[in-house]
């Protein structure tokens, strides 16, 4: 036994990894090992040579099973000591920065239209951006010859040739929820709907596909007096300008009637658009009362009720007030554009403190 005792020890304190340590384990106290072996032997002894051998292989199984825990947690102390020798972190350097998104100045500038308009009793209406011929078109007034109508203006979409029906389009304005919203609600409404909008266009002021706020207001008794006053109050909470000036000039559009084209006053300092002074005007958006037809299509009776609605280009409204002199730039996705541009995610408007950065 005591070369027995001897061969382990000295076999476990010349190992160095714990897969060796674990097969020095298996050999002198596993099911097979030596020490087992000479265990199994006791009963082959008389009871005399048990009493003496019994407690010298107990004692020396103890003996290998603490030497082996004991090495085991030595390997364990040496490997943490290599790694935090060799993974070692200074805590004193600086972090890395965090990046940092920003939200795009159209889906600002729309919160910032949206939060104007709530406050004004205005309720958001959604609808979907591919339309029927029906609600993009025909219950609008527009009638079939209308340029509106044509491929080089509106995206249409495929029907196979055996199918009679007119095709669904990508939607050309939102004008469609307003006549969705009087289907659900009736009159009396007032709603604005914001949203994607698609037309057959593309330069400097012009894309594919860009973003619209229509609104729409019915009543018993509401006039050009109340569409004039909507307008102008939006237009001094969008701009932050007290008695912004504005001018409705005459103009037609199938849905609306009569129908007014309205300005701003602005002018050209050094080439910089300056809104709100001088003498110049700059066209904004298109509105008028809204027509007969339209109401009877969205289900309003207009012998009874009559109703305003304008529309406003997001993507304008946002290059006019923070100086965006190129549309395009708003879908090429360039981050050192959205940087220069975006908004902070904590830079939420609300009209208690203002609605710019």
């Amino acid at each position: 036994m005591d070369a027995l005792r001897q061969k382990y020890l000295d076999a476990i304190a010349a190992v160095s990894e714990e897969a060796g340590l674990e097969d020095l384990r298996v050999q002198a106290v596993g099911k097979k090992g030596e020490v087992s072996l000479k265990m199994r032997e006791l009963g082959k002894m008389t009871p005399d040579e048990r009493q003496v051998a019994g407690p010298k292989l107990n004692a020396l199984k103890d003996e290998i099973n603490s030497a082996l825990a004991a090495k085991k947690a030595a390997l364990a102390d040496a490997a943490l000591d290599e790694r935090l020798r060799t993974e070692w972190l200074d805590v004193s350097l600086p972090g890395r920065e965090a990046r940092q998104g920003t939200i795009h100045p159209i889906s600002q500038v729309t919160e910032e239209i949206i939060a104007i308009f709530a406050d004004m009793g205005f309720a958001v209406a959604e609808g979907p951006q591919i339309e029927n011929d029906w609600y993009n078109f025909d219950s609008l007034n527009i009638p079939p010859h209308h340029p509106a109508r044509q491929e080089f203006d509106t995206f249409y979409m495929h029907r196979d040739a055996e199918d009679d029906r007119a095709p669904h389009v990508l939607r050309t304005h939102t004008s469609p929820v307003q006549i969705r919203a009087m289907e659900k609600t009736g009159a009396p409404i007032r709603v604005i709907a914001p949203g994607r909008v698609y037309r057959s266009d593309y330069d400097q002021t012009h894309t594919p596909m860009f973003h619209q706020i229509e609104g729409m207001a019915i009543g018993e008794d509401i006039s050009m007096a109340n569409l004039k006053w909507v307008l102008e109050e939006f237009f001094a909470a969008f701009f932050e300008i007290d008695g912004i000036k504005t001018r409705f000039r005459a103009s037609h559009f199938p849905f609306t009637e009569p129908s007014a084209e309205v300005d701003i006053q602005c002018s050209w300092v050094d080439g910089q658009l300056r809104i709100g002074e001088g003498d110049g005007w700059m066209e904004v958006l298109g509105s008028g009362m809204m027509h007969p037809k339209v109401l009877q299509a969205g289900g309003v009776d207009p012998e009874k009720w009559q109703g305003f609605a304008f529309g406003i280009g997001i993507d304008r409204l946002a290059m006019l007030k923070y100086g965006i002199p190129d549309l395009r730039a708003f879908f090429d996705s360039d981050l050192r554009w959205l940087r220069h541009y975006g908004f902070a995610s904590l830079d939420q408007p609300n009209l208690a403190r203002g609605l710019s950065r």
